[in-house]
């Protein structure tokens, strides 16, 4: 708080989260230009183009936004910190709510360093509920691009229309991001993205967009190089600069398929794993638009949170990851296992049972509905699914029941699935309780087809999946108080770059109905 002292470690940290948005700090009016330069700074010192990584927003309040860049003028640096010199930098923000930055509405001054790879995060307060507004930053002189975000509307206000989409897995060797550049151009209040944001490993793919570095990634410098390598990307880049994003991670961003403080994929004691959790954690924070309550500390990091749009939605952002029981198909059915943890359930249920909204919403990560792959009599389930800890499930799944319009969103599985959520999976006569929506890759998997051949067998096996499609895209979601209507948008290809995206499918969700239509 100003003229409140505080130690250098607390100073820096409220002013990296944006402590520092005391509007003002800025004079409101100030015109940039690329000809205005900090008199203090000499030709020699200046960092030349330091906003290559784009810039974004995310986590809409109804009076604040978080706004993010990261200052990286060499972004693949091999030690990580994308080319900046040693030392502490000042960045200049504006939100303004004209594009042309004649209205400014708040802007303040911040600073960044070395210890966080010049990540910026600012939490603009003192913003109109429900309105759009326009954000840049200034560093050295230098101006960014401009973004767009948009606050929500306040709880419990009435709202009559809630348009998202949400997508997940963009594994940069398998695609060009096509489907993020056909994101960008929609009418959008937010973006929810489910996971995978960046992967992990060594691959280099056949599309000329192999890893950097070429090694599965461990380090913190390694991480940096990574987010950075995707961030650069500039379709992903307009797709954060259109719209306020609203993220959690799966497992790619740190290892395929880990599970609390247990690698998957070598053998490795949990403290060693905890390390290197710590370094992914610190990383993804220092690239995404977080507030300074998902700070990390350490390997602990607290993704779970609720974010709500008037009296219309309430989305429920979970982590699947973090506090999960490693997945083991022998004890699937254990009533001791626990995919949420108990704190994180807690706060779920506690959030359904005092919910009003018209519309609840779980934004999580791995397939929720029940999904037997064998033929007949045999029964096969994944063991990275909610399959693997089917009383927690079923526990989840019940306390949906009693909530108006309950709603799963999912990712992870590079597909396109619509699914009515059960009272009993086994039996396809009981009554359907609420919907799940699997969405597909941007662009994991490669170009993908309409189905797989083993298709066949899961829609056979589960009368309660009602689609299922392959290729790559997003899902598009308008939310009114009568209905939510979902479009599954797809591209045909992303080995090439220029695919048209069209709609393929299209499900309605009526207000008190549970389960889907399907239209056209």
């Amino acid at each position: 708080m100003p003229g409140t002292p505080a130690t250098p470690a607390t100073t820096r940290r409220q002013v990296l989260a944006g402590g520092a948005a005391a509007l003002g700090a800025v004079a409101l009016g100030t015109a940039w230009s690329p000809e205005a330069r900090a008199e203090t700074t000499t030709r020699a010192s200046r960092v030349v183009e330091p906003f290559t990584l784009g810039v974004a927003s995310g986590e809409p309040f109804h009076s604040s936004v978080v706004l993010w860049t990261r200052l990286a003028p060499d972004p693949l640096a091999e030690d990580g910190l994308g080319g900046m010199p040693d030392r502490a930098v000042e960045v200049e923000w504006q939100v303004s709510e004209d594009e042309d930055f004649a209205r400014l509405a708040a802007s303040g001054t911040v600073e960044t360093g070395p210890r966080d790879a010049h990540a910026v995060h600012v939490e603009a307060r003192g913003l109109r509920p429900g309105a759009q507004y326009f954000y840049r930053f200034r560093a050295d002189g230098e101006i960014s691009p401009v973004g767009r975000t948009r606050t929500a509307t306040p709880p419990g206000q009435r709202l009559d229309r809630f348009a998202f989409a949400f997508a997940s897995c963009q594994n940069y060797t398998h695609g060009h991001y096509t489907a993020q550049a056909h994101l960008a151009q929609e009418d959008l209040d937010l973006v929810a993205f489910l996971g995978d944001y960046i992967y992990e490993g060594p691959e280099q793919g056949t599309v000329g967009r192999g890893h950097l570095p070429r090694v599965e990634v461990r380090s913190l410098a390694e991480y940096r190089i990574r987010h950075a390598q995707y961030k650069s990307d500039t379709d992903l880049q307009a797709a954060h600069a259109a719209f306020p994003w609203a993220v959690v991670f799966d497992d790619h961003e740190l290892e395929n398929n880990w599970a609390d403080d247990q690698s998957d994929g070598e053998v490795i004691s949990p403290e060693d794993f905890l390390r290197r959790r710590a370094q992914a954690f610190k990383a993804y924070y220092e690239h995404m638009p977080l507030r300074r309550s998902q700070l990390p500390t350490g390997p602990d990091m607290r993704l779970h949170r609720r974010l709500t749009f008037g009296n219309l939605v309430d989305m429920h952002l979970l982590d699947t990851r973090q506090y999960r029981d490693k997945q083991d198909q022998a004890q699937r059915e254990n009533p001791d296992r626990t995919l949420l943890g108990a704190e994180q359930k807690q706060w779920l249920f506690e959030g359904l049972s005092s919910s009003r909204a018209r519309w609840n919403v779980l934004a999580q990560q791995v397939f929720f509905s029940q999904r037997d792959f064998a033929a007949g009599e045999a029964r096969r389930f994944s063991d990275d699914s909610w399959d693997n800890y089917v009383v927690e499930r079923d526990e989840v799944r019940d306390r949906l029941a009693r909530v108006r319009n309950g709603v799963v969103i999912t990712g992870d599985v590079h597909a396109n699935y619509v699914n009515d959520v059960k009272a009993d999976f086994d039996d396809p006569a009981s009554a359907t309780v609420a919907t799940e929506l699997v969405g597909t890759s941007f662009s994991s998997g490669g170009d993908g087809a309409e189905q797989n051949p083993g298709d066949a067998v899961q829609l056979s096996e589960n009368p309660h999946i009602r689609f299922i499609n392959r290729r790559r895209g997003y899902v598009r979601n308008v939310v009114t108080p009568t209905e939510w209507t979902a479009d599954y948008r797809v591209v045909d290809y992303v080995s090439e770059p220029g695919a048209p995206i069209r709609d393929r499918a299209r499900f309605v969700v009526e207000d008190g109905v549970a389960g889907v239509r399907a239209e056209g």
